[in-house]
């Protein structure tokens, strides 16, 4: 029996039947479907339209229901477990429940959906399974970050060039470097967690848009579900995917993060660079050049930010011109959000797994700290250290490096004749300050490149991660 034919004199045309059915994709939502319907009962029994006994058999046959979900498979894409249940018949994951029920407890089962809506019910199910991604992804966040940090600490004090408009510009720790994808992560576990906040309200008791016909006390099913509270507005509530879009927005953050830090592994991996050994692991060869070891994780994770931010596209054309209150189309955000969510899930314990796993060639990256001038700017702060000003002791030094790259040296290869030719300020100490260890002490200040400072930076790095490990956590065990 369908949920609406009762008005309709024909039925439907058989291919339109089948291209209209979501059962196919929104299955997925069945154990969220379960959870809200229960929501549901309790408060229909406690608004009197349910007896004891028929919340009982209810709840029970919800019970059964849920057992066909037990027997999970691995899916091959994603690795997420996939509920083991198939129906020809079943419009949506709704109308596959309300069937279910009713074969296991007769025409009682058709009582659980007095005073609700399917509006409401996919509304709920979407929020219910967008927290769930958000608190996995959270956790495995927390677990890149700490990869992140792990190497940071190993790194010690090793040095690296660091590079404005991929040119080299100042020596950096490799450890500041490793940090800084840290930052960019967090961030992203925080926006998720902002997001989760937002979307933690409750539609049901909403109804079709104009709230329950029932007095359901909307409260009692917010709190049944974990959720903040009931959502304030049932017109809104039932057409809402605000949540939907944020969450696929911060996934397209999070992968476009991913994406720059796949392409500077690659960059670095290569024989021009050579400061990164690629995992064999995480590798494959060329079927044509024996030699060749490529980094396909790091491309296809650079790939897949294509395929999320592309998500996010899908979802805001979809949404952009939907009067209220629910439309067909809503249908359609459905597919965008769990192939973004699947596909981040997935990349992610795979990064943590090659940054455990990656080799940095320190000697390497140290040699090119030290070579193209990158001591430069330390050498113009030594002058302005000396009372000359900013902008002078800016030109002097560039006047400085013309010389060299006339005669093919560095800067502290000139003699001091030379340098004083230029500007009396120059004396013995000035080549003190062009050692690495000198450059790097000066950038001394909260968030600077100074082993001190970048030591710091890791006890904090490894504070937030902790926190958001706890925060994880409470969730996980509310």
């Amino acid at each position: 029996m369908k949920m609406w034919s009762g008005r309709f004199r024909q039925p439907l045309d058989l291919q339109f039947e089948k291209w209209q059915r979501s059962f196919d994709f929104d299955r997925r939502l069945l154990s969220y479907e379960l959870a809200a319907s229960g929501a549901h009962a309790r408060a229909l029994k406690n608004a009197g339209i349910l007896s004891a006994d028929e919340l009982i058999g209810i709840l029970e046959g919800l019970q059964q229901i849920g057992k066909t979900i037990a027997d999970v498979s691995q899916n091959p894409r994603d690795g997420q477990p996939r509920p083991q249940v198939e129906d020809d018949e079943a419009e949506d994951v709704h109308h596959f429940v309300e069937k279910q029920l009713v074969a296991r407890i007769g025409e009682l089962g058709y009582k659980l959906h007095s005073g609700r809506s399917r509006n409401e019910q996919i509304a709920t199910d979407l929020r219910l399974y967008v927290r769930a991604a958000i608190d996995e992804l959270r956790s495995q966040l927390a677990e890149v970050c700490g990869a992140f940090a792990d190497r940071a600490d190993q790194a010690g004090g090793a040095a690296m060039p660091a590079y404005t408009h991929l040119q080299h510009a100042e020596p950096v720790l490799v450890a500041h470097w490793l940090l800084a994808y840290v930052e960019m992560f967090l961030r992203d576990a925080e926006r998720l967690a902002d997001c989760r906040k937002r979307l933690n309200v409750c539609p049901l008791g909403s109804g079709a848009v104009a709230g329950a016909t029932l007095p359901l006390d909307r409260n009692f099913m917010a709190d049944d579900l974990e959720f903040a509270g009931p959502t304030a507005n049932s017109i809104d509530a039932t057409s809402d995917r605000d949540f939907v879009l944020e969450f696929v927005n911060g996934l397209s953050l999070l992968s476009l993060h991913l994406s720059r830090w796949a392409e500077e592994m690659i960059i670095s991996s290569t024989q021009e660079f050579g400061f990164v050994h690629l995992p064999e692991a995480y590798s494959t060869g060329s079927s044509a050049m024996p030699q060749k070891k490529n980094p396909d994780l790091l491309e296809l994770v650079r790939g897949k930010t294509g395929r999320v931010i592309g998500s996010a596209t899908a979802l805001m054309v979809t949404l952009k011109g939907l009067p209220l209150a629910y439309n067909k189309d809503l249908q359609e955000t459905q597919e965008p959000l769990f192939d973004a969510a699947d596909t981040a899930i997935a990349l992610l314990p795979l990064v943590a797994g090659f940054m455990k796993a990656v080799e940095f060639d320190h000697a390497r990256m140290d040699e090119a700290a030290q070579s193209g001038f990158m001591n430069a700017w330390a050498a113009a702060t030594y002058l302005v250290k000396s009372g000359v000003p900013s902008r002078l002791a800016h030109e002097q030094i560039g006047k400085a490096v013309k010389i060299c790259l006339e005669k093919n040296c560095e800067l502290q290869e000139l003699g001091l004749e030379e340098l004083q030719a230029l500007h009396p300020a120059f004396d013995e100490g000035f080549y003190e300050c062009l050692k690495p260890a000198s450059v790097l002490a000066i950038h001394d200040v909260v968030g600077g490149t100074a082993p001190a400072r970048v030591r710091q930076g890791i006890a904090v790095a490894r504070k937030k991660i902790e926190s958001l490990r706890e925060e994880v956590n409470f969730h996980a065990h509310a």
